[in-house]
């Protein structure tokens, strides 16, 4: 969605002081994507491991909770470095991000896939039974997961998508 208003506001932004050493810096960007990079890592590889537990196909000799308690701390820890990064490739390049639809799309199913995460975690914290009480929570779980996959997917490739719109 670009609107004369968020232009502005790109425009603006890009001309700060910060933005404008950022961009005059040779490795700045280059050192923040990489960061930026293996946070993403280490993000999909932790919620992989979850969804794959969920869906019954890898580390089914460990308990739901074990799983989401061991994986699920590495997703919030590297979220903030996640967060921290994209401010910066934002700032220094507002008008790439900020009015590009796939880093909205991005966006979008970064709030959905964190809301399935955090709320999956929820709810595995307080009942550790709770993904294997019934068949249909169990089939939750197992959409969940793949709604999680999918989601990661498509974050990943909107970002990358954003290089080349």
């Amino acid at each position: 969605m670009r609107t004369s208003l968020l232009l502005n506001f790109c425009s603006y932004l890009e001309n700060t002081p910060i933005s404008l050493s950022i961009q005059g810096s040779s490795w700045v960007i280059p050192a923040v994507q990489t960061s930026h990079l293996l946070a993403i890592a280490a993000v999909i590889i932790a919620s992989l491991m979850i969804d794959l537990r969920l869906l019954r196909i890898s580390g089914i000799e460990s308990s739901i909770t074990i799983v989401m308690s061991r994986y699920a701390s590495i997703i919030w820890i590297a979220i903030p470095v996640l967060a921290v990064t994209g401010a910066v490739m934002i700032i220094a390049e507002p008008a790439r991000s900020l009015a590009n639809p796939a880093f909205q799309l991005k966006m979008i199913m970064l709030m959905a896939v964190l809301s399935i995460t955090f709320w999956m975690q929820r709810m595995s914290h307080h009942n550790s039974f709770f993904w294997n009480a019934s068949p249909s929570k169990r089939r939750l779980a197992s959409i969940l997961a793949l709604c999680s996959i999918v989601l990661w997917v498509g974050i990943v490739s909107c970002g990358r998508w954003i290089a080349y719109t």
